[in-house]
C-alpha cells in the first residue's frame, strides 16, 4: 500500500500546485528514499486523493510499523508528516515569486493564493482546526465571537519532560524567527519543512508574512520582524502597522502589548498578528468623541466597548502615527490614583498600548487600547486582568485577538460543558463532579432564568460562556463603564 499512498500524496502536490510535473520524477523518487524503497511502479490511472491528513496518517502508520521511525505521540507524528510535506513544499524563491507575481495584479489575489497554499502544505492543519468549537453570542457590545481551542494539541506528560531535558542549541531562537522555514523541528520545536514565510518592508524595515499553523479566525497571519528583538509599542510600531494596512488594505494588522499580563505569549520576538476578519471590535462605534487640538485632521472618540479604546481615524497615515505617539507619550507617564491607575510602581513600567490598524474606505483607522498590568495582593495576577470568579472559564492574558472580541477558550472547557449540561439536565449536583465542581457557582446564577430543555441547554451554557468573556473584557478595561469611570476617562483625554 505505501507504494498506492506515495502515487496518492504526488498526485495531491500535482492538484495543488504544489509539485511542478516537471518535477514528478523527482519528488517521488523522494519519497521513496525516505521510506528506504527502491522500486516502484507507477499507477495505471490517478485516483482522486483523499484528504491529506487521512494519506499522511497512513504513511506515518506505515513508517512505525517497518521500525523507520517512532510516531507514538502527537509531537512524534508531526515531525515526521512535515517531513514527508516538506519534500513536495516548493523552495522560499519559488513561492515568493509566485505571490508576488499575483501582488502585481492585486493584494488580495496574492494573499487567496497564499492562505491556499498554506493549507495545502498542512502547514496550516485544516483537520485539527475544524475540530474548534466556535459561535457567536449577541452582546451589548455586538455580537462577539467564542471558540474553544481544540486545534493545537496537548503534550502528554512525557513529552513536557522529555522536552525539559532538551539541550536548546538557540536555533532557532523562537518560533517566530526567520530560521524556522524549512527547520526539520525536534520533540521541544515543531518542525517546518513545510514552511514558507514571504519578505514585506515595513518603513524601510525587513518584516515577514506567515499565517498562524492554528489560524483561530480567517486569514490569520503574522508579521514578524527580520530580527530576534523584544516586542516594543512606541511611533515606529504605529507606523508600521499602518504601512501594512497601506499595502495590504484587505487586512487589518494589530500588536499584542509590550508588558507581561496585558501582553502576547511571545514577547522575545517582535510581531504583529492579521488578518482578513470582521472583528466586533471593528465594527464598535463611537461614544463620544473630541478634537484633538494639536492634529486638526485627525478625528477621535471613545468607542462603545468593554475595554477602554481610542479611536483615530485620518486620511493621511501620518497624522495618525504623530497622533498615536502622544496619546502613547502622555499614557505611558500617567497616573490617577483615584483611578487606581499608575505608571510605575518601584520603577516597574506599568502603562502600555494594544494598537490595531485598518483601511475604511479612503480613511486610515487606529485603534488604542489602553493597558495597565499593576499587581497587588488581592490581585496578584492583574488589577486589570480576568478576576478569579472567571478563571474558570477564562484566565489567560487579554491579548490582540480577545481584545478585538474573539474569545480563544482552553480546549478543558469542551469536556467541562458537556458534563455540565448532563448534570444540569440531570439535575445532579454540580460540585460532586471534578469536571463541574469549579463551574457550580457561575452556572446557580443562571440556571433559574431559563427554561431548560435537552434542546436549549447547549446555547444556553454558549451564551453564557459569552456573557463571562464580556466580563472578562470589563475586567480588562482601564476605565470601567461607570460615571467615575468615565470621569476617569475624560481627566486623562484632558491631558491629551
Amino acid at each position: 500500500m505505501i507504494q498506492e499512498w506515495i502515487g496518492e500524496l504526488v498526485t495531491y502536490g500535482l492538484q495543488n500546485g504544489l509539485v511542478d510535473p516537471a518535477d514528478e520524477i523527482y519528488v517521488t523518487n523522494q519519497l521513496l528514499a525516505l521510506f528506504g524503497l527502491t522500486e516502484y511502479t507507477v499507477p495505471a490511472e490517478r485516483k482522486l486523493p483523499r484528504k491529506i491528513s487521512h494519506i499522511l496518517e497512513d504513511m506515518t502508520e506505515y513508517g512505525r510499523q517497518m521500525g523507520i521511525w517512532q510516531t507514538d505521540t502527537i509531537t512524534q507524528k508531526d515531525l515526521i508528516d512535515t517531513k514527508i510535506m516538506g519534500l513536495l513544499t516548493p523552495p522560499p524563491s519559488v513561492v515568493r515569486k509566485q505571490f508576488w507575481r499575483l501582488y502585481s495584479i492585486s493584494p488580495e489575489k496574492a494573499t487567496d493564493a497564499y492562505y491556499r497554499f498554506s493549507q495545502a502544505t498542512n502547514y496550516i492543519r485544516k483537520d485539527r482546526i475544524e475540530k474548534d468549537e466556535k459561535w457567536v453570542v449577541d452582546t451589548e457590545y455586538g455580537p462577539m465571537d467564542i471558540t474553544i481551542n481544540l486545534s493545537k494539541p496537548e503534550k502528554d506528560p512525557e513529552e513536557i519532560a522529555r522536552a525539559g531535558r532538551m539541550v536548546h542549541a538557540g536555533y532557532p531562537c523562537c518560533l517566530l524567527c526567520k530560521e524556522n522555514e524549512g527547520y526539520a523541528g525536534q520533540i521541544a520545536h515543531p518542525a517546518r519543512q513545510n514552511h514558507r514565510i514571504i519578505p514585506v518592508n515595513l518603513c524601510s524595515e525587513t518584516y515577514y508574512l506567515q499565517y498562524s499553523p492554528y489560524v483561530y479566525y480567517r486569514e490569520h497571519c503574522i508579521i514578524l520582524n527580520d530580527r530576534h528583538v523584544p516586542m516594543k509599542i512606541d511611533r515606529a510600531v504605529f507606523a508600521k502597522l499602518l504601512d501594512f494596512v497601506r499595502q495590504f488594505p484587505h487586512y487589518t494588522a494589530g500588536s499584542n502589548a509590550d508588558l507581561p499580563i496585558v501582553g502576547g505569549s511571545i514577547l522575545s520576538h517582535d510581531h504583529f498578528q492579521g488578518g482578513r476578519y470582521p472583528f466586533a471590535m471593528a465594527k464598535a462605534a463611537y461614544e463620544f468623541t473630541w478634537q484633538l487640538k494639536a492634529f486638526p485632521d485627525v478625528h477621535a472618540g471613545i468607542l462603545k466597548w468593554p475595554m477602554s479604546v481610542i479611536r483615530l481615524q485620518a486620511e493621511k497615515a501620518d497624522s495618525l502615527v504623530q497622533a498615536a505617539d502622544r496619546i502613547l507619550t502622555v499614557w505611558r507617564k500617567y497616573t490617577d490614583q483615584n483611578a487606581f491607575i499608575f505608571s510605575e510602581t518601584e520603577g516597574v513600567q506599568h502603562n502600555t498600548i494594544t494598537p490595531i490598524a485598518r483601511r475604511r474606505g479612503q480613511l486610515y483607522e487606529l485603534d488604542l487600547v489602553l493597558r495597565n498590568n499593576i499587581t497587588t495582593e488581592d490581585f496578584p495576577m492583574g488589577v486589570f486582568h480576568p478576576h478569579a470568579q472567571y478563571h474558570a472559564i477564562k484566565k489567560e492574558n487579554i491579548g490582540l485577538i480577545e481584545v478585538m472580541g474573539l474569545a480563544v477558550l482552553p480546549a478543558r472547557l469542551q469536556k467541562e460543558m458537556a458534563e455540565l449540561e448532563r448534570r444540569i439536565l440531570a439535575k445532579e449536583d454540580l460540585k460532586e463532579s471534578e469536571l463541574t465542581a469549579v463551574h457550580a457557582q457561575w452556572a446557580e446564577q443562571w440556571i433559574a432564568k431559563y427554561e431548560i430543555t435537552e434542546e436549549t441547554i447547549h446555547a444556553i451554557v454558549q451564551k453564557e460562556i459569552g456573557n463571562v468573556f464580556v466580563k472578562v473584557l470589563e475586567c480588562a478595561g482601564v476605565y470601567k463603564r461607570t460615571p467615575e469611570g468615565r470621569a476617569a476617562f475624560h481627566r486623562f483625554l484632558e491631558k491629551l
